[in-house]
C-alpha cells in the first residue's frame, strides 16, 4: 500500500490500516506516541537518512537496529537502508504521520543545533544587529555565508529554548568545555554536547552585544535585557552575566509576556492546583474588605502566578487595584502596575507610601524585603485596604517568625494578617507516556506512607518520550498549605509559643500540611512519589 494513501487518513483509520500491514507482513504494530524514544540512539543516525527511509530507530542491540517503519513492503528499500547503516534491521509497523511528527521535532530541535556547533571559525562577534529581531527556523537553517557561526549558535539555542518551553537558559564555564543547559519545568537539561572552551568569549560578547552591556567589562556582574520576536510575539529576555572562576557564565531568563498575557486573562484559581477545601477558604479570603493576604515559598515557587489569579478574580470597574513589583513580569489588564526602579530611589517602601496616596482599594506588594515595607503593607491592611504580598520562606510557620524578626509589632501583625498561603510547584507526569507502577513497600515507608493502605493504590510515572524530551514530566502544577489565624492561633503567636505548637493546634483545626497536599497528587496520578519526595520533606 502506498505511504501518500496512507497519509490523507484520519489517525484511527491511518493506524488500522497499519496494523493490517503490520499483520499482513508478520510484523508488530507499534503507537510511537506510548513508546519509549532513546534519545542518543536518535543522535546516532543521519537525520537525513531517517527523512529519506521515513523510519525512525527504537533500539539497537549488538549488530541488530529495531525500526519503526510505515511501508514494510518495500524490501529493496529496507535492503538498501540495511547496507547503508551495517546493521540487520528489525522492523515494527508504525503510522507515517506518527513518524513524521516525530521526525520534525528531531530535526527542529537537534539536529540544527549539532550543525551550528561544528567548525567554528570565527573569534569576533557579528555587527550589533536589531535587538528586536525575528526567530525562526527558516532563517536558522538558512545557508547564509554572511551569519558568523557564533550568531547562528546564540539565536538557534534562544529558538529552541523557546519551542522546548525553557523558563530559563543557563552558559556555563568550565576548565576545558562551556555547557549550555536550559531549565524546563525547574529541572535543568543539557541543550546539547558541551562545546569548546575557545568560544566562550564570543558566545558571551554576542549575549552582551544583543543584551547592550559592555563587552569589556568581564570581573563584575552585569545585568541587561533584550528581545526578538518568537512566532509573532515579541518575546523579552531578562540577562544576567556573572564573573567565575573559569570565566563569565549568563542565564537568560525567558519572560514571555504576550503568551503570559493571554494565560492570566483566563487565569483562575481552580487552574492553579488548589485542593477544594483550600480553594474555598482561599477565596473567601481574597474577597474580604480589608487585611492582609501573604503568600510564600521560594524563589520560582509560582506565587506570583497564584496573586495574579487571585486579582484576576477579584478585579471590577468599582475597585481601584495597584500593584508594584520587581520587575512587572506581565501586564494586567484594568490594573494598574508600577516597577520597582532601585537606581532611580523608587523601592517597594517608596512606591508603597505613594500608593496609598492613590487612594486604592487592593494593593499587591510583589515582595517584602525589609522592615519599612513590612511596616507600611501592615498599616495599610490595618487602615481599610486589602494588601496581597509575598515574603520568602520555606512554610506558613517560619512567615511568622520571619516577620517578628524584622522588628514589627506582632499585635499589629496578627490584628493584619487574613492568612498566610505557603505554596510550591511538582512536576506533572505526561499524558503522552504515563504509565502505572507498583512500589516496593520499603520504599513506601521510606517515603512516609504506611504499606498496608498504599500498597494497592494505582500510582503512575512516564516513560519518557519526544513530547516530554525524555523526562517523564510536561507542565507543573501548585501544591499549597493555608494558615486561616482563629483566635486561638493568633493568641499564640502574641504569646510568642513555639512552632510546633501552633503547627499542631492548626492540625487539630484541619489544615493541610504541603507535605499531605502532594501525597494527595500522588493519589489523584498528577505526580510521582519520586517528584513529592524531591520537593518536601517526609514526615516519618
Amino acid at each position: 500500500m502506498a505511504t501518500e494513501a496512507i497519509k490523507a487518513l484520519d489517525p484511527e483509520r491511518e493506524a488500522a490500516q497499519a496494523r493490517q500491514l503490520a499483520d499482513r507482513y508478520r510484523c508488530e504494530f507499534i503507537d510511537l506516541k506510548a513508546a519509549k524514544i532513546d534519545h542518543d540512539l536518535f543522535k546516532s543516525i543521519p537525520v537525513d537518512l531517517m527523512f529519506r527511509y521515513n523510519f525512525v530507530p527504537l533500539a539497537a542491540e549488538n549488530s541488530t537496529l529495531e525500526i519503526a517503519l510505515a511501508n514494510p513492503s518495500q524490501l529493496n528499500l529496507i535492503d538498501e537502508l540495511s547496507i547503508l547503516i551495517g546493521k540487520k534491521l528489525r522492523l515494527k509497523v508504525a503510522t507515517l504521520s506518527q513518524i513524521a511528527d516525530l521526525l520534525k521535532k528531531t530535526e527542529q530541535s537537534q539536529r540544527v543545533l549539532e550543525e551550528v556547533t561544528e567548525g567554528f571559525t570565527l573569534d569576533v562577534v557579528g555587527e550589533e544587529e536589531n535587538p528586536d529581531e525575528t526567530l525562526s527556523i527558516d532563517k536558522l537553517t538558512a545557508e547564509d555565508s554572511d551569519i558568523a557561526p557564533v550568531i547562528k549558535l546564540v539565536d538557534t539555542t534562544i529558538y529552541n529554548a523557546l519551542e522546548r518551553r525553557a523558563s530559563d537558559i543557563h552558559i556555563e564555564t568550565r576548565d576545558q568545555e562551556v555547557a549550555i543547559k536550559y531549565r524546563i519545568d525547574g529541572v535543568l537539561q543539557y541543550a546539547m554536547p558541551p562545546i569548546a572552551k575557545e568560544w566562550h568569549s564570543t558566545i558571551i560578547s554576542r549575549i552582551k552585544v544583543m543584551s547592550e552591556l559592555d563587552i569589556a567589562e568581564r570581573r563584575i556582574p552585569q545585568d541587561g535585557r533584550f528581545r526578538v520576536r518568537y512566532k509573532n510575539r515579541l518575546i523579552d529576555f531578562r540577562v544576567s552575566i556573572m564573573p567565575t572562576i573559569y570565566g563569565e557564565d549568563a542565564v537568560l531568563r525567558v519572560l514571555d509576556k504576550e503568551s503570559m498575557s493571554e494565560k492570566f486573562a483566563k487565569l483562575s484559581l481552580e487552574v492553579v492546583g488548589f485542593s477544594e477545601s483550600d480553594l474555598v477558604r482561599f477565596r473567601r479570603y481574597i474577597k474580604e474588605p480589608y487585611g492582609m493576604v501573604l503568600v510564600t515559598g521560594p524563589t520560582g515557587s509560582g506565587k506570583t502566578t497564584t496573586l495574579y489569579a487571585a486579582l484576576s478574580e477579584i478585579k471590577n470597574d468599582e475597585d481601584k487595584i495597584i500593584t508594584i513589583e520587581d520587575p512587572v513580569e506581565y501586564q494586567l489588564k484594568g490594573i494598574t502596575q508600577i516597577p520597582v526602579n532601585d537606581k532611580k530611589g523608587l523601592t517597594f517602601a517608596r512606591g508603597l507610601r505613594s500608593i496609598l496616596r492613590h487612594d486604592p482599594d487592593k494593593v499587591m506588594v510583589g515582595e517584602i524585603r525589609d522592615q519599612e515595607t513590612a511596616q507600611i503593607a501592615i498599616n495599610a491592611a490595618l487602615t481599610g485596604h486589602l494588601v496581597f504580598t509575598t515574603v520568602h520562606a520555606n512554610n506558613v510557620l517560619d512567615v511568622i517568625g520571619r516577620f517578628l524578626n524584622m522588628g514589627v509589632e506582632a499585635y499589629n501583625f496578627v490584628s493584619a494578617l487574613n492568612c498566610i498561603l505557603a505554596q510550591r510547584l511538582v512536576r506533572v507526569i505526561c499524558p503522552h507516556c504515563r504509565k502505572q507502577v507498583h512500589y516496593e513497600d520499603e520504599f513506601l515507608k521510606e517515603s512516609g506512607l504506611d504499606a498496608g493502605e498504599w500498597r494497592d493504590v494505582p500510582m503512575y510515572e512516564g516513560q519518557g518520550c519526544f513530547e516530554c524530551s525524555g523526562t517523564g514530566f510536561r507542565g507543573r502544577t501548585a501544591i499549597h498549605e493555608l494558615l486561616d489565624l482563629s483566635e486561638r492561633g493568633r493568641q499564640m503567636i502574641l504569646d510568642k509559643r513555639p512552632a510546633i505548637e501552633i503547627k499542631r493546634v492548626a492540625r487539630e483545626e484541619g489544615m493541610t500540611f504541603l507535605r499531605e497536599s502532594a501525597i494527595e497528587k500522588v493519589r489523584q496520578g498528577v505526580t510521582t512519589l519520586k517528584e513529592v519526595n524531591k520537593v518536601t520533606f517526609i514526615e516519618g
